[in-house]
């Protein structure tokens, strides 16, 4: 299987599926026994080999994240701006809406919250005690909202919308009321150490989300299951990209942001961070002959 490159194990895909489809048909015809028991051999040897369950060498990860990620997140960039957008405007609209009624912040956030607000209290304080078991907890929280984002696209990007949106409307109430509540800082000072990771890593989920919808709503040439088949892969390939950043983030969260560092200091990390982000997925790297995968 390493020897093929990606044309060659597309085309393998392709007639795999194909044989797959005869031999269905073979099977429905009495009078192509001979024909349908072929097939089913060969089904049967091509099924071992393509599943042979070969593992995962070091070198083909490592060079999955430093070679294939970037070029992959900069070919799914409009569906990933798409995700930033519906983010943004919701976000904002959120903003202007809660500023002009603040009783739109008690309905969205609850008493509860609203209280700690109006106390100019952060309700991060917690994390502070049990950093470990916060950061393992975060860490799993926010894979969690990147796997549905993901998978929300295959309600046609609906879900993925609904994502977006409720992730905008939450940054956009919560800014709000602590910009009336005078510890705009305090959050903003919170957020940005994780946040110049966990947002974008959002935004890229979104994006995986989006190719997804994009495959199955506009197939193109495409027969529609061969498209939504091409886009779910390049789609995982690109989710798959947002795990070390939520990972990261969620160490971050779980032990910077809530810890009594100068706010200086934590934004000049976050402005680290973010730039160090960017380089990575828009730097191009060196053009290789062969396709890059993670199982070579």
């Amino acid at each position: 299987m390493s020897a093929l490159d990606h044309k060659d194990l597309q085309e393998l895909g392709l007639l795999y599926r194909q044989t797959a489809s005869d031999l269905a048909i073979a099977r429905e015809d009495i009078t192509s026994s001979q024909l349908a028991a072929y097939l089913n051999s060969l089904l049967g040897r091509a099924h071992n080999l393509i599943y042979m369950g070969n593992k995962p060498k070091v070198a083909g990860i490592v060079r999955f994240y430093s070679e294939t990620y970037p070029r992959i997140f900069r070919e799914l960039w409009p569906q990933t701006l798409l995700a930033f957008a519906i983010f943004a405007v919701t976000g904002l609209a959120a903003f202007i809406l809660t500023m002009r009624d603040p009783t739109f912040a008690h309905r969205l956030l609850g008493t509860h919250m609203m209280e700690t607000i109006e106390k100019r209290e952060m309700w991060t304080h917690s994390i502070v005690t049990i950093k470990p078991l916060a950061a393992s907890s975060i860490m799993t929280n926010n894979l969690s909202v990147a796997f549905a984002t993901f998978a929300s696209g295959i309600t046609g990007g609906v879900g993925t919308v609904w994502m977006m949106v409720l992730n905008g409307l939450l940054i956009g109430v919560i800014g709000a009321a602590t910009l009336q509540a005078g510890m705009a800082g305090q959050l903003w000072t919170f957020v940005v150490p994780h946040g110049v990771l966990e947002l974008p890593a959002i935004f890229i989920a979104g994006g995986a989300g989006f190719e997804i919808a994009r495959g199955m709503l506009f197939p193109g040439l495409l027969p529609r299951r061969e498209s939504l088949a091409r886009a779910g892969g390049r789609a995982a390939q690109l989710l798959l990209g947002t795990i070390p950043m939520l990972i990261v983030a969620g160490a971050i969260e779980g032990f910077l942001s809530p810890s009594e560092t100068a706010a200086p200091l934590k934004f000049l990390f976050g402005a680290v961070m973010f730039a160090a982000l960017v380089t990575y997925l828009m730097r191009a790297p060196q053009v290789r002959k062969r396709e890059d995968s993670l199982v070579s």
